[in-house]
């Protein structure tokens, strides 16, 4: 019978004993590395997808392009200093037919879904479509563009708001044509009822009877609402949707 060496075996069995060793550290350095680098390289966007599915925005007829620029905007605005309530967002989707539920509120900070109702496009702008903008006087169209939500008042309208359009050449001149939010018996879900589509105001984002005050009074003083249409000249030229902001970590 042969006798071994047990003095031969060491460098074999050191072999073996590091070649464990290597394979044993392995998942440890896969594992960690993607868990390092999710908690220090997560943007803002990943809140804005969170917020975007976790209130069903998509399925409740909210476009995602019109929610990312509206997200976008309003960072913008939050950056300069320019909402005194950056706890609220109000998107109008005028991408979406009037017979559609196109107008949101969303608290951001709180992730929740406000509001969700019809909102009327000006009458030159399309019968059920948006297709058509302007910033001129009398022009009788709707305004895209990024505005800041301003005081309340009483006017022909009743209690209505005010805004200020932050936009040159698209909505700066809301003010002169007097854009503001009020209420409207054309926007209501009876009128979709009889016909397919709401009625149109003169420019204004006019709102349903039912909701108007409410709204109003969430969204009034200081914070920011985004009108959106299928405008490639708008999107091409805004300078809100051009503007690098600093994101957020979630």
């Amino acid at each position: 019978m042969c006798k071994i060496n047990i003095y031969n075996l060491v460098p074999f069995l050191v072999l073996v004993i590091n070649f464990q060793n290597l394979f044993a550290k392995v998942p440890e350095v896969i594992i960690q590395q993607p868990v390092v680098k999710a908690f220090s390289d997560t943007p803002l966007i990943s809140r804005n997808d969170l917020l975007f599915d976790s209130l069903k925005l998509g399925k409740l007829g909210l476009g995602r392009r019109a929610y990312d620029y509206a997200m976008l905007g309003y960072n913008v605005l939050k950056t300069k200093g320019k909402l005194s309530n950056d706890r609220i967002i109000s998107i109008a989707d005028m991408s979406t037919v009037s017979g559609k539920k196109r107008f949101f509120v969303i608290d951001v900070k709180n992730y929740k879904l406000l509001f969700v109702t019809y909102v009327a496009h000006g009458k030159n702008s399309g019968l059920d479509k948006t297709l058509y903008f302007s910033n001129e006087q009398e022009s009788n169209k709707s305004s895209v563009g990024f505005y800041i939500t301003s005081a309340t008042y009483s006017g022909s309208h009743g209690f209505s708001m005010r805004l200020e359009g932050q936009e040159i050449g698209f909505n700066n001149n809301a003010r002169e044509r007097d854009i503001v939010v009020h209420s409207a018996d054309y926007v209501h879900e009876s009128v979709v009822k009889s016909q397919g589509y709401i009625g149109r105001s003169l420019g204004c984002p006019a709102l349903s009877p039912d909701v108007y005050k409410k709204i109003i009074d969430k969204i009034k003083n200081g914070t920011c609402l985004f009108v959106y249409g299928n405008d490639s000249k708008y999107i091409t030229n805004s300078r809100f949707l051009k503007q690098k902001v600093k994101l957020e970590k979630h």
